[in-house]
């Protein structure tokens, strides 16, 4: 089994919850807004880390941040982007089986024509009254499933 940990939104904020639940991935995926390079060090501190920029994500640190990323992990193709919105491919055409965005700061799973489309929700500061949210993907023999966790906070 694989357990790939998703994250998206943290807008400078790396919750205690979103780490301890992040424990135990081989790989851990942010899909943008993350707000500061000390995030992106405590995740990769964790497990190793793709990370795309987001529509809030300036200065110095983020010039090396992609718009999108693709990774490959237990045989399962994944392309992460900030805003579904600008996907910039057709992840059928280019044999993609799961696409993680972020940006609405709504937690989601759902598939369509045969891809997983999940967007982990925002696992930063609550905002528009949304859950404060992070995702998994478990990977085990070939067959990928999705599962949202809403961050229980004191």
């Amino acid at each position: 089994m694989t357990r790939i940990g998703l994250i998206s939104d943290t807008h400078g904020l790396l919750r205690l919850e979103a780490h301890i639940f992040l424990q135990g991935c081989v790989h851990i995926i942010h899909a943008g807004d993350i707000g500061n390079a000390g995030i992106l060090e405590t995740l990769a501190s964790i497990a190793p880390l793709t990370a795309v920029r987001g529509n809030n994500d300036h200065g110095a640190w983020t010039e090396t941040l992609p718009v999108s990323a693709s990774v490959q992990e237990g045989g399962v193709f994944i392309h992460v982007i900030h805003d579904l919105a600008e996907l910039g491919i057709d992840p059928v055409a280019a044999g993609a089986q799961v696409v993680v965005s972020g940006h609405s700061h709504k937690p989601s799973v759902r598939e369509h024509e045969g891809v997983l489309y999940i967007n982990p929700g925002s696992a930063g500061r609550r905002r528009f009254k949304r859950p404060v949210a992070v995702a998994e993907l478990i990977i085990e023999n070939g067959r990928v499933q999705a599962r949202i966790v809403e961050l229980e906070l004191p």
